[in-house]
């Protein structure tokens, strides 16, 4: 009975243990059946399974998903090549021909020719969706067999890879801008006129441009690894360069010779920078070398040049200094014979008793052409001084109706002589303009001059002023004369060009319009005309307006005609001349013989002329500016150190008539300037206004002394 027991306890053992191995066995298969399942139905992915021939037998979730079609829409109707790209099946199959050497066909047996050879084929394809759009697609294909091997379908297992394409597209796009930022990088350094250089810290060169192969005439592949200074006459300095950069970072304008391998030497200005890394650490030196061996030729050049230019220019000023001086010269020469000209027939003019018809018809013709040669002279030396850039301008605020007054009486004689009516503005508001009083007045007497000159018999010159902007006013003088040609309009301001007037009874120089467009310019002024044959012309000059003037000083301003001065006659006035010409002496003499109320002392040099200053304390003093010995202006200083002399007023006269002659001379410290030859109205008028100072002066002194 126990063996029996044994037995069947060890068959009942034997019995469980097969139960248990079964039951794993179909836990396995559950679960394996359940894995399967899992996978095939996953969403994730698009699970495919075919027939033999490519029918599709199995559409999983996922390939619904992906795909939009519907299961029952597939199964047992299409192949998995009508769902893909037909271009790209066709591609594959021409691809797979030639690199397997059999013929395949662009369909189904493409996507699977690999599988059905047992070789593991993935692959990226272009699935259609339903609605037509696409979208990238990696294929696993794996061939299904039964238990002897023989192929019974296909598994074509596809993951969507449009993110993966998507981030493959934007890493093309950003290593095709790396690309073309290295290029064009690249294309800069190559395109530079620059030897263009890295070098690592050490001075070792790690990359070139051509211009640096040019340079030195070897490869890039010569010069790279090499020590920069090899390639210069003076390694140490070119090695000093970069040791330099290095420690402040960059240099600029380091002259360096560079040597090519045949001995050629360029000079180079070398330029250099350190750069680095994203992470700030120190990669070496960028250095550029600029070829400027030809500056430095040019340099030379210039440098030479400069050196002729300095001394031209300084033969220039000499030349010009020569020509003021030879012009202040040439003034005084030919104004001291002219002042005894015009002086003495001013005097036989009014003298006692007054010359006869024809004596008076001879000294008309003697003082028509002595004033008429002053005024060649004046306007000759104007042109040159400003041709020559020494004529010097005092700008200020002028006040035109005060202005326009003064040329009105200046010009009224010459209009009542040819019987031509002038008529002048009315100002409202009173106009300054800035520029040089005596200038202007002479720009304005000019044109007015001109248009009495060369107008009709019973003509008319009106002057009108317009404000032409708010910054500038145009005085305009129109004359009912003949007006100009065309012809003569294109050569009206030529210096001695009287416009083919020379025939004509009017006496001109032709150089007083040049003069008065040049002055107008130098006063930041412009000049223009309009003229019609027959019917007169038309000049104005505009000038800038100016508001310098303060509102109390032009209320203050009273235009008054001009006033005869007088003085007592009972006193006697003593005046010293001191002049080294005789002829100038004797009409000094001959005109203060016509004043009673002065006595006249003389002397001929400036020395003896201050010693008699000195001890007879004359009331006034006129001094000429050349003298022998020591010039009136010397003598004028030593005058006004003497407490004995310094309060005698004294007036130069002299033939210096520049007006950078007669601005030293008020400088100095004359009391007025009068220019040979001398205007006998004009030398009287100076003479009262003098003897009233000295009238007031003396008024003054015995108030503050009455002992």
């Amino acid at each position: 009975m126990q063996n029996k027991y044994n037995i069947s306890s060890a068959g009942l053992i034997n019995t469980g243990a097969e139960d248990s191995v079964e039951v794993q066995r179909e836990e396995a298969l559950l679960k394996t059946g359940a894995l399967q399942r899992a996978i095939f139905n996953s969403a994730n992915f698009s699970s495919i399974a075919t027939d033999a021939k490519g029918v599709i037998q199995i559409f999983n979730v996922g390939a619904e998903r992906m795909l939009g079609f519907a299961a029952a829409d597939v199964v047992n109707k299409i192949t998995p090549a009508d769902i893909s790209d037909p271009q790209e099946v066709i591609a594959r199959a021409a691809a797979l021909s030639l690199e397997l050497g059999v013929t395949i066909s662009p369909g189904f047996e493409a996507l699977v020719f690999k599988a059905s050879r047992g070789i593991e084929d993935i692959y990226e394809l272009t699935y259609i969706r339903e609605d037509g759009s696409r979208f990238p697609a990696v294929v696993s294909v794996t061939a299904l067999r039964d238990e002897q091997e023989t192929i019974i379908g296909y598994l074509l297992i596809g993951t969507d890879n449009t993110a993966r394409k998507q981030v493959e597209a934007e890493q093309q796009k950003l290593d095709q801008r790396l690309r073309d930022q290295q290029f064009y990088t690249r294309s800069l350094i190559e395109a530079n006129i620059d030897a263009i250089m890295t070098t690592d810290p050490a001075g070792i060169i790690s990359d070139v441009n051509k211009q640096m192969e040019a340079l030195t005439g070897c490869t890039r592949d010569e010069l790279i690894g090499a020590p920069f200074k090899s390639f210069f006459t003076d390694p140490a300095r070119a090695e000093a360069g970069i040791k330099r950069v290095l420690s402040e970072n960059k240099i600029t304008d380091y002259e360096l010779t560079a040597r090519a391998w045949d001995g050629k030497e360029t000079v180079v200005s070398y330029n250099a920078t350190t750069f680095y890394d994203r992470d700030r650490n120190l990669q070496g030196v960028f250095a550029a070398a600029r070829d400027v061996t030809e500056r430095k030729r040019l340099d030379q050049i210039l440098a030479e040049n400069n050196i002729e230019l300095e001394h031209a220019k300084s033969a220039a000023e000499k030349a010009n200094l020569a020509k003021s001086d030879f012009l202040s010269s040439m003034s005084h020469e030919l104004r001291t014979p002219l002042s005894a000209i015009l002086g003495f027939a001013q005097l036989i003019e009014s003298g006692n008793p007054l010359p006869t018809p024809n004596q008076k018809r001879s000294l008309d013709q003697i003082l028509q052409a002595g004033w008429y040669l002053l005024e060649l002279i004046n306007e000759i030396l104007d042109l040159a001084l400003i041709e020559s850039g020494k004529l010097s301008l005092s700008m200020e605020p002028v006040l035109l109706a005060e202005v326009m007054q003064e040329c009105e009486a200046m010009i009224e004689p010459q209009a009542l002589k040819r019987g031509i009516g002038v008529s002048f503005p009315k100002f409202e508001a009173l106009h300054c303009v800035q520029g040089d009083r005596i200038r202007i007045k002479q720009v304005l007497v000019n044109l007015l001059s001109n248009a009495i000159k060369y107008n009709k018999v019973d003509g008319t010159v009106t002057v009108t002023c317009v404000q032409a902007t708010p910054e500038r006013i145009r005085i305009c003088v129109a004359d009912t004369g003949e007006g100009l040609s065309p012809e003569q309009i294109a050569q009206l301001f030529q210096p001695f060009n009287r416009l083919g007037q020379e025939s004509n009874t009017e006496e001109g120089t032709g150089i007083g319009l040049v003069v008065t467009k040049r002055l107008i310019e130098l006063m930041d002024g412009s000049i223009g005309f309009e003229s019609t044959l027959g019917s007169g012309s038309v000049f104005w000059v505009e000038m800038n307006l100016t508001q310098a003037l303060q509102a109390v000083e032009i209320e203050s301003v009273h235009i008054e005609t001009t006033q005869v001065r007088t003085y007592s006659k009972t006193a006697l006035y003593r005046l010293l001349y001191v002049e080294d010409n005789p002829a100038n002496l004797m009409l000094i003499e001959d005109l203060i013989s016509r004043r009673p109320d002065i006595s006249l002392l003389t002397t001929r040099d400036a020395l003896s002329g201050i010693t008699m200053a000195q001890t007879s304390q004359p009331d006034l003093i006129l001094m000429d500016i050349n003298l022998p010995g020591i010039s009136g202006i010397e003598a004028l200083k030593i005058l006004g150190e003497d407490p004995l002399t310094q309060h005698i007023p004294v007036i130069a006269l002299s033939a210096n008539a520049i007006p950078r002659d007669i601005e030293k001379g008020l400088q100095a410290g004359f009391f007025r300037y009068l220019t040979k030859p001398i205007k006998v109205n004009e030398f009287m008028e100076t003479l009262d206004t003098a003897l009233e100072f000295v009238q007031k002066k003396n008024l003054c002194a015995n108030e503050e002394d009455p002992a």
